[in-house]
């Protein structure tokens, strides 16, 4: 009877146990074994125009314990505090911190190798998990545009953060079994199938970016300048070729920079663009109809009052042309211009060439610009908005409307993505655009303000322009120099601008800005192989080859007091 009576209770706890609470006891023995574990996926790659690598995803290990288990074990909390490199107290810590959890990681992003290591030591509760993590050949170079990911591989800035959902892909997921020591003993089941991230690939060309993050930090250098920006954009398509800034900083060591240095000033910064705005208001003098390029001006004697403010040229340049206002950079001839026209009408020129609004480049952060309302403007506002005061743009919102006038009238939103669809529009005749450019070429003369910026065998179109740095009341003694141009004038390939804030000793911008765009497009137009547009005869040598006997707007020699970088720079 005792037999029956054990057999009896035994087949009713097996019945209970493996029928009636079934479930229960598999959810208990699950929870202990069974988990659900993350299959990480790659970042896409990021490439230049041409293919090469700018961002790209290596594999790595991080180091995380379960804190229940390993507390157990306190005597090789000091052996794994060692192979971490980390404070063994501290260590113990942090545990103690989380004795109630199972998960926590004790170190990321750690060589393969070095984190097989420590596995390999086999402390209790201690295992390792593959991660991903970014890595950016180009460095400081491209720092700006790309951006950079946290430490979860997540898109923080630039392009990373602009089309991080394109580039992080989806994570997959599986149910597998662990033992007590952490490690997978079977693959139950497929949750969800990894997406790895899709490569991105830029209009960025690797080499023009190099080129001209390397004559903007010479510039810097040699005017002791705060810092700069520069921009060469693609006149016909619209995509950025590079941008960089000075200061920059290491994307792959992101801790080590100052916060500052992380923002893209080429897109976020305004600056009043001065002189480089006379180009604008000319076109609209050129619409209007009542100008023509060869139409007199007098600017003598060199100042005008205007709401009881008195602007200035350097000095007085007398009667000249309406082409002579860009050539010679003149403040007082710019005024005379605006004033012959309707608010309305110069704002809504400005308003065509983008001034006021975002470029729509989906860059993060890029800023708007200001452009004040016409119905705002009193005479002094119309007068100083004619040379570039009162108003702010970002260097790549002037380089985007000086792209208008290189690419025949039609403006077409910047964008740093290769072929990307961007459609134009007609914002400005051909035939006065066409005008424009042959209007600024004179700058880039011996009497222009920008002979600098001349390139060898290529003829170059472009303004300068130098401003005051507005404070609280008014203005300072800190400058802003500013070139902007396009090259080959013929038929413009490339547009370039280029801001050094506060340059020490002389500031003109034909003087600062002018040399760096030269030295950046003359690399630009050979990598793109552009044909030179200035050679008006070839010749053979002795040897049979051909070479060319002419060089850029003006001849390659000049006297030093024949060449002409004075700026309109309001006193």
């Amino acid at each position: 009877m005792l037999l029956a009576l054990a057999s009896t209770g035994l087949v009713v706890r097996a019945v209970d146990l493996q029928v009636v609470r079934k479930d229960f006891y598999q959810g208990q023995g699950d929870a202990r074994y069974l988990r659900e574990v993350p299959i990480p996926v790659s970042r896409g790659t990021i490439t230049d125009r041409n293919g090469e690598p700018l961002a790209v995803s290596t594999p790595v290990e991080s180091i995380w314990a379960n804190p229940q288990e390993l507390l157990q074990h306190p005597e090789r909390v000091p052996e794994l505090a060692q192979a971490l490199g980390v404070d063994a107290d501290q260590l113990k810590q942090k545990l103690d911190q989380r004795a109630d959890k199972e998960f926590i990681y004790l170190k990321r992003h750690l060589n393969p190798d070095d984190a097989k290591a420590i596995v390999e030591r086999e402390i209790p509760g201690v295992n390792s998990q593959r991660e991903f993590r970014r890595y950016y050949p180009s460095g400081e170079v491209a720092a700006h545009v790309l951006g950079f990911t946290n430490i979860d591989d997540r898109g923080q800035e630039g392009l990373e953060l602009a089309f991080d959902e394109w580039l992080a892909g989806k994570p997959g997921a599986k149910r597998v079994i662990r033992d007590r020591l952490g490690h997978i003993v079977e693959n139950v089941e497929m949750l969800r199938e990894p997406q790895p991230g899709r490569d991105l690939a830029l209009s960025i060309d690797r080499r023009i970016q190099y080129l001209a993050y390397r004559e903007l930090k010479e510039t810097l250098l040699e005017w002791r300048a705060t810092s700069g920006s520069m921009v060469v954009l693609d006149a016909q398509t619209g995509e950025i070729l590079a941008a960089v800034n000075q200061p920059s900083y290491n994307p792959n060591a992101i801790n080590n920079g100052e916060t500052s240095n992380r923002r893209n000033r080429a897109l976020t910064d305004l600056i009043e663009p001065g002189s480089t705005m006379k180009t604008f208001t000319i076109a609209a003098a050129l619409e209007s109809g009542k100008w023509k390029p060869n139409s007199p001006i007098d600017t003598t004697p060199g100042n005008i009052s205007v709401g009881g403010y008195l602007i200035r040229d350097t000095h007085n340049k007398g009667l000249m042309d309406l082409t002579g206002v860009l050539t010679f950079s003149s403040n007082v001839g710019a005024v005379k211009v605006a004033t012959t026209l309707p608010n309305e009408h110069l704002y809504d020129v400005f308003k065509r060439f983008g001034f006021g609004e975002s470029t729509g480049s989906g860059f993060p952060g890029e800023s708007a610009g200001v452009l004040p309302a016409p119905k705002s403007w009193g005479v002094t506002e119309k007068a100083t908005i004619s040379y570039g005061y009162g108003l702010s743009v970002t260097p790549l919102q002037l380089a985007q409307a000086y792209a208008v006038v290189a690419n025949g009238g039609r403006l077409r939103p910047p964008t740093f993505v290769k072929g990307a669809l961007n459609p134009d529009s007609a914002v400005l005749d051909p035939t006065i655009a066409r005008t424009l450019i042959d209007m600024l070429e004179t700058v880039i003369t011996p009497r222009g303000t920008a002979l600098k910026a001349a390139v060898r065998n290529y003829r170059v179109a472009g303004k300068t322009g130098t401003s005051r740095k507005a404070v609280a009341g008014g203005y300072e003694s800190r400058y802003v120099s500013v070139f902007a141009g396009m090259v080959p004038a013929s038929n413009p390939r490339l547009v370039g601008v280029v801001v050094i804030h506060e340059p020490q000793g002389r500031y003109y911008a034909g003087l600062v800005a002018a040399p760096a765009f030269s030295k950046t497009m003359d690399g630009a137009l050979r990598l793109l192989d552009v044909p030179p547009d200035n050679v008006a005869h070839w010749y053979a040598d002795g040897d049979g080859s051909w070479a060319p006997v002419e060089a850029g707007n003006a001849a390659p020699d000049y006297a030093p007091g024949e060449t002409n970088y004075e700026e309109g720079v309001p006193q």
